[in-house]
């Protein structure tokens, strides 16, 4: 195939690429030895600065000794228990014991963030969940109630009525 430019002269497709890249070639050199040539002209300006070897100052060395592995005394700690007795209500709750949550028709119990119906509620308690007693007994609104903490959960914590929880354990372990 071929290109008309003027009447009576014919010019290839191959030729007119050539010139086209020729010229790209030619641009993109031009261009790379401007950049160059700033460069050059930059670190020609930047001049580094002599110091006279008449103010070098001498170095001062501080020599510190290596620690040593040396036992420090173990203070010796001397503990006398407090005879104290937990409380314990007439439901048979005390702190220290873990109860569960029953009575709710599987709705659960809303532990509250103080010992009342008028504190907003935390967190949902599911029925048969196991809970430490922390604090309590509390009267509030006409109920009694306990601040549990879930074992496993420490972030699950709050007032609770006593009329939903019932003794699991006594002991430390649920």
């Amino acid at each position: 195939m071929t290109v008309t430019r003027q009447p009576g002269r014919k010019e290839s497709h191959s030729k007119r690429r050539l010139e086209i890249s020729f010229m790209v070639v030619l641009a993109a050199l031009l261009l790379a030895g401007l950049i160059c040539g700033g460069g050059a002209i930059a670190l020609h300006t930047v001049k580094p600065t002599v110091t006279p070897m008449g103010t070098l100052s001498t170095a001062v060395v501080t020599v510190v000794a290596a620690p040593t592995n040396t036992p420090l005394p173990i203070p010796e700690l001397m503990f006398t228990p407090t005879p104290t007795v937990a409380p314990v209500a007439g439901d048979g709750i005390g702190i220290g014991m873990y109860v569960q949550i029953l009575g709710t028709g599987g709705d659960g119990l809303r532990l509250r963030s103080g010992a009342g119906m008028s504190y907003d509620p935390i967190f949902l308690g599911m029925e048969a969940e196991v809970f430490e007693v922390m604090d309590g007994p509390r009267e509030g609104d006409g109920y009694m109630w306990w601040f549990l903490k879930a074992p496993y959960d420490p972030n699950r914590k709050g007032w609770a009525r006593s009329d939903y929880l019932s003794v699991v354990s006594t002991s430390q372990n649920p």
